[in-house]
């Protein structure tokens, strides 16, 4: 009879599964690889003799790091050593968002800071946007406990870039598994990968946390520059009073969010533009050469599945050549 189980690591063609708090190596059978299913990590699946019979569905699934199924992305960030860059970090937030996964922010390093002031601009900014906020420091221990706190009961992703902590983090939380750290390049100001693949790892008897390798290549060259005010709540709140419908809130005449910029973070403002600009290159990438999805606007679901609504105009020529094709018929019969 098959059992359920969760992949908690995947490595060449072996799936590692979890189940009743036993480790089974699994292969996928011959026929779910002919389906070509996207298989991740955090996934559930129906197992028996060591092969993987049925891959259940997701409650949620993100590509950048690849896995599934996850309750809340925790975005670490660095005080310093690498810097504290805010553009950076409303990236991984808008991530976060776009996927419609909680975010809770974490700030390590904290004892590397000499003021106060990074700090203050952190809690003045995400504060008043309902994030929670820890700032820990793994070397020195500080915040370790709130920030076990938030990780109770639930799977979580750690999401950010390489040098910021994320190891140090987990080690500091458990230090029996021994996490390979490394320490930040004094040429670069960046960290160096240590973790090469993702893995859902078990921290304390309550805790899941997955680890992953940092990352600092996400762009928003996937949707239309439209959606990029969405993932903003201090943009989204004023773009039903902008004059133009399509406004982008850039320079356009009657703009609510530029009437209203004083109430919004210019760093955030800043990301904003940022992420515009690359959705406006994958725009104009799929004006010519994208999928159909990509240039129709209007879906409609039948069945539970979505399809792309074909317009007036392209009906009317499907009929068209629906009855010539059947007076040609007619006529040659």
């Amino acid at each position: 009879m098959a059992e359920k189980g969760q992949i908690y690591k995947i490595h060449s063609d072996f799936y590692y599964v979890n189940s009743n708090g036993n480790n089974f190596e699994c292969k996928l059978r011959e026929v779910l690889k002919k389906q070509k299913q996207t298989i991740v990590v955090g996934d559930y699946v129906e197992f028996e003799n060591g092969a993987i019979e049925n891959v259940l569905p997701k409650h949620n699934y993100i590509p950048r790091p690849n896995v599934a199924n996850i309750d809340q992305i925790i975005i670490i960030s660095a005080v310093k050593e690498p810097e504290l860059d805010f553009k950076q970090l409303n990236r991984y937030i808008c991530f976060a968002k776009y996927y419609n996964i909680p975010a809770k922010l974490c700030f390590n390093k904290s004892d590397l800071s000499s003021d106060d002031s990074t700090i203050e601009k952190v809690f003045q900014i995400y504060e008043p946007l309902g994030y929670d906020i820890v700032f820990t420091s793994a070397k020195k221990n500080d915040g370790i406990e709130e920030f076990k706190e938030i990780l109770e009961n639930k799977i979580s992703v750690f999401c950010g870039n390489s040098g910021v902590g994320k190891s140090s983090l987990i080690n500091a939380i458990n230090p029996e598994l021994n996490l390979r750290t490394k320490s930040v390049s004094e040429k670069t100001e960046r960290g160096t990968h240590t973790t090469r693949h993702c893995e859902i790892v078990k921290v304390t008897e309550n805790t899941k946390i997955v680890d992953t390798p940092g990352f600092s290549n996400l762009k928003f060259d996937f949707l239309m520059p439209a959606d990029v005010g969405n993932l903003f709540d201090e943009i989204k709140q004023y773009k039903g009073y902008c004059k133009f419908a399509d406004c982008l809130h850039e320079t356009e005449t009657g703009c609510a969010v530029i009437q209203n910029i004083e109430n919004i973070d210019i760093s955030r403002y800043e990301s904003y533009l940022a992420f515009t600009n690359e959705a406006k290159e994958y725009k104009e990438r799929v004006k010519y050469t994208g999928t159909k999805r990509a240039r129709e606007t209007n879906f409609k679901t039948k069945h539970d599945k979505i399809a792309v609504k074909i317009s007036t105009k392209k009906r009317e020529s499907a009929r068209n050549t629906t009855k010539q094709k059947f007076n040609k018929d007619i006529h040659e019969g």
